[in-house]
Formats: C-alpha cells, structure tokens, sequence
C-alpha cells in the first residue's frame, strides 16, 4: 500500500500507463479521455501522465473494466476450469463467479478442492461460491452430502466469496436448521448468498430477502424481475445455452434501476461460449435490441462486483485491479488488448496448467446392471399419462395430460406425436433406482442419446425411441466412465468422453469442441429439431425447476414438491 500511494504522487514510476484512451466511467455512465496509470496489478491514478516505465497509447479507442460473470457453473462447459479460462480469456471475461455443486453433488469436498487447485493458476479469476444444496433435493440420490461443518472451512479460502444458489426454498421457508447455518456463517463471515427463486411467489421473494439472500438468476420475465428489484433482490439477468432470459427481462431495466441488474450465463456448452463469450455476448445482445451500451458494460462490469462484494473489480477507477480492456468500438466490444492484473495478455501463448485430478473423481459411474423390463413405464389401455413438455429456449417444462400409445399393459414411444420413454439411473453407488417417465419436445426419431450431465445430481439419463437403444446407450455411458452418446440400431454414432466426475473432460477444450461437433453432426441423423437437445436433456432432471421433472426415484411434479405417477386416475 505504501508503494501504491506513493506510485499515486509519482506516476513516472508506474509500470504501465494507458494513453490518451476514452475511459468508460461505470459510476456515473459517461465517457471522457484521459491516461490510466498502473503499478503492480493496480489502477493508481486516471488524469494526464506523459512518463511510464512502459506506455501504451490508446488513441481513438476505448478503456473500460475487463467483464465479470455474475453465475456461471463451469462444468456445465464440460472442461476443467483450466481449460475453460483458456477459452474464455480472449472475449474480455477477466472474472467469474462459479458455483461447483455440479463436481460436489458428484465428489463433495474432494470436487471442490480439484476445482479451487485447478482454478488457482488460471489467467482468469475464478471466484467460487460454496454449494449450499448437495444435494439439491432429497427426491433423488446423488454423490455426496454436505453440511455446514463441511463447508464452514472453505470460508477462509480468498477465492472463496459466498454462499452459492440456495435451491431449496423449502428449507429456507421452514427455517431448516441445517440450511440457516449455512445462510449463517456467510454472513457471519461478511460474504453473500446467492438465490434461486425460480417461480417463487411474491410472498417467497419476502421470505428469501428476509432470510439475507438478496441475488436471483431465475427470473424470466419482466415483471419477475421488477418483482425482486422491489425486494431488494439483485437480479444477474441469464443469457447462455439453454436458458435465455435476457430479452424478456430487458424492457425492465432502465437509468433509474440499471444497477440492480447484471448479466450472468448459469450454463452455456463450450463451443458457443469459445465463439461468443459469455457477458460480453449478453452485453451486446442487450445494445442491439436497445440497451444503452453504456449501461450494458455497467451490467456486465461494476454490477457484479458490487452484487458480489468485490470491492477492488469492475471500473477503471484508482484502487481497482487493473484488469482492463481496450475496445475500438463499445457496440461490439471485441477486445483488441486485454489486460489482466497489469500485465498485457498475449493471447498467442495462453498455455493450461492443470491440476492432477484424483482418481476417485475418474472412476464415478456406478450403475447396477439394467435389464429391459425395469424400463418399463405401466400404463392401462386408454389411460392418460402425465408428460413432461420442453419449452424451446427455456430450461423450465410444461405438465401435458395426453393420450399415449401402449403395448401389453406398458408405454410405447411414439414419434409421430414426440412422446419418447425417458429414463434416469441413479450412477453414484450402484443402488439400482430408475426412474422413467414420457417426454415430448425434444425431436428425436430415432435411436437414443444418454449423458452423465443431468443436473444436479448428475445421475445418469437417457431418452429414447426404443428399450433396445436406451439400454446400448446406458452401457456405451457407463464404458467411458462418464460422458455423451448417441445410438442407433444398437450402434453407437458419436460419443464425448468425460472422466472428470462423469461432467468433464480431461482433454484440451479444441479437442472437446471437435468431440462435440462431431456429435451434434451425427445429432442430425436421429433428430429433427436444430436445438440442442443433450443441453435440453440435462435440464429434464433437475427438480428445482418448474414443473415436472424427472429423477431417479420418478417423476416429479415441482409445484407440488413430491414425486407423481406417470398414468393419471380418473
């Protein structure tokens, strides 16, 4: 500090200074030309300073905040953190905010310390939050369970800054012991607790905002997100792969609210987010449909750092950490130079360090030998099935009372109507729990896909047009340890392995965004739809969003809270 306030009265002896650029001031929304001097990974002054041990003249161009990711979870991406800041670095994102549950509802604590090593030599920050459900829900079987005792000793880690998404609302409302001690510590120890409030209530909202949770992703209208804001809810508007909220949301935010609202991905596959980013994408979605670009960088600089307690990120102000970019034009925003912590990025030798995985972590699919009769959904001749419905470009699913086709007392898929049998195994400790329910939307006509990315619990699910691929597809899964197929006439086409909890791969991301064109190339054989269904396919699962989903232990009706069955009484 004493060097910092020294380097502020004698900026000659700066390390870097940044010229005659066009400072994007996120406090007050203006931009003004001036010179940006930096020591040791630090903003020490912005005025005029012709001297530097180093200059770089910035005429013309743009100096503004590098971006930060207000939620992203990593293994959603399907690499290592490693791997994911070599793809990510070049878009301008210099800091995300993480939530591991993905790796801890597999691993628990041993996922989460592979992820905080891997994480702490990236060329991005990697800022965690500690997975406050694991698991989600006790309406399926995961990996591992973690208390308060077990995560209490990660709130002295510096990259760890908070509490992760609360899920389960329940808990909160009945004032569960466990959960207020996680709430608890975090805010004993001065960090944030980020919500989940999917299709909460307004009274809800009141509860979580009482109970300290005071961020949300799960808005996805208009109105929802007002709702929260009013409730001194912040709200990280979610634009990635399978959810995509940002233009609903966007008729809400306006100059006098606008700092209450960031961006943020949830979840995004790597090909699209080594294509476009993350925030950076959403910041210029959000221009292009009206958003002054001035308030689209607030949201996707100074926003999240507020929201998450980083006092030292987000502005090209003294005392910020000097991550930086220099942009020709702030309507596209395509970095020309990005700086991170001082230091110019040469984005011709980003190199991964990764961390040693432990082999526990490699060898998690557990599964009990499956056979075709305990996939099998009983249903009467006549009688209606509760069917769970994709909604495209949502992550959320409708309740569908239909009429199905049936053989011999068992559901039949039909793919003329797109009603396909799927089925979750639970893949942790070889329990034998299968859960099978009907699902329509997903544009498969032939053959079946399985995956190891089914979140939370990350159970392994499989969709299908017949039994005989959906169990080819389970064992082509379980021989990779973890990953995801397509099959066809008891072929598999395409796979991607992930040995990385069953959610990861090992391999460096261009070999995995091969893998995966690969697949989604053999995707067009066997489906109609241009969506990404596998993305779809890990949504089905997850039982803290509404309405129906499907576990391991059945289907599952999310506004009820408790399991259904698929044939419906009369």
């Amino acid at each position: 500090m004493k060097k910092l306030i020294h380097t502020a009265q004698h900026p000659e002896e700066a390390d870097l200074i940044i010229q005659n650029g066009m400072i994007v001031d996120v406090f007050s929304l203006q931009t003004f030309v001036g010179d940006v001097a930096i020591k040791d990974g630090c903003i020490i002054g912005i005025g005029t300073y012709p001297e530097g041990k180093k200059v770089l003249d910035a005429s013309g161009k743009y100096v503004m905040p590098g971006f930060i990711d207000g939620h992203i979870h990593i293994e959603s991406t399907m690499v290592t953190p490693s791997e994911f800041s070599r793809a990510l670095i070049k878009h301008g994102v210099t800091t995300v905010v993480t939530d591991p549950h993905e790796i801890a509802n597999v691993a628990g604590t041993t996922g989460i310390d592979y992820m905080l090593e891997d994480a702490s030599h990236t060329d991005i920050d990697i800022l965690m939050k500690l997975p406050s459900c694991v698991p989600a829900t006790p309406f399926e079987q995961n990996g591992a369970t973690l208390t308060a005792d077990d995560l209490h000793p990660y709130l002295h880690d510096e990259k760890v800054i908070g509490l992760a998404e609360v899920m389960d609302y329940p808990s909160v409302l009945h004032a569960d012991d466990g959960m207020l001690a996680k709430i608890g510590m975090t805010t004993a120890a001065g960090l944030t607790v980020d919500g989940h409030a999917a299709g909460l209530s307004d009274t809800a909202l009141n509860v979580y905002s009482t109970a300290g949770i005071r961020n949300d992703h799960e808005a996805v209208t208009a109105e929802e997100a007002e709702a929260r804001v009013r409730r001194g809810i912040h709200v990280l508007v979610r634009e990635g792969s399978a959810a995509k909220d940002l233009l609903a949301i966007l008729p809400a935010i306006h100059e006098r609210n606008s700092s209450r609202f960031s961006f943020c991905t949830d979840d995004k596959h790597l090909d699209e987010l080594a294509e476009e980013g993350t925030v950076n994408y959403a910041a210029r979605l959000a221009m292009e449909h009206g958003l002054d670009p001035l308030i689209a960088i607030q949201m996707a600089t100074i926003n999240n750092a507020v929201c998450h307690g980083l006092q030292d990120k987000g502005a090209v102000a003294p005392g910020y950490q000097a991550d930086l970019l220099i942009v020709e034009n702030i309507e596209t925003l395509q970095p020309e130079t990005i700086i991170k912590n001082g230091q110019i990025v040469d984005l011709n030798n980003v190199k991964s360090r990764p961390a040693l995985v432990p082999e526990s972590v490699k060898s998690s699919i557990n599964i009990k030998k499956l056979t075709k009769e305990a996939l099998q959904i009983p249903l009467e001749d006549g009688q209606k099935a509760m069917v769970i419905g994709v909604v495209p470009g949502r992550i959320i699913t409708n309740k569908i009372a239909a009429n199905v086709k049936t053989k011999g007392g068992f559901f039949v898929p039909d793919v003329e109507r797109d009603q396909l049998k799927i089925v979750v195994c639970e893949r942790h400790h070889a329990t034998g729990s299968i859960g099978a329910g009907i699902v329509n939307g997903l544009g498969l006509k032939r053959g079946a896909i399985a995956s190891t990315v089914a979140h939370d619990s990350h159970n392994l699910v499989v969709a299908g047009t017949n039994d005989e691929d959906i169990l080819v597809a389970i064992e082509a899964v379980e021989d990779m340890q973890g990953g995801l197929a397509i099959v066809e006439d008891g072929r598999v086409l395409a796979s991607v392995p992930l040995r990385v909890g069953g959610i990861m791969s090992e391999k460096p991301y261009e070999e995995v965004i091969q893998e995966l064109h690969h697949l989604h190339e053999q995707l067009a054989f066997v489906a109609e739809k241009s969506q990404n269904i596998f993305m779809i396919l890990s949504f089905l699962c997850l039982p803290v969003i509404p309405s129906l989903k499907l576990t391991d232990k059945g289907l599952f009706d999310v506004d009820s809270f408790r399991h259904i069955e698929v044939g419906i009484r009369e």
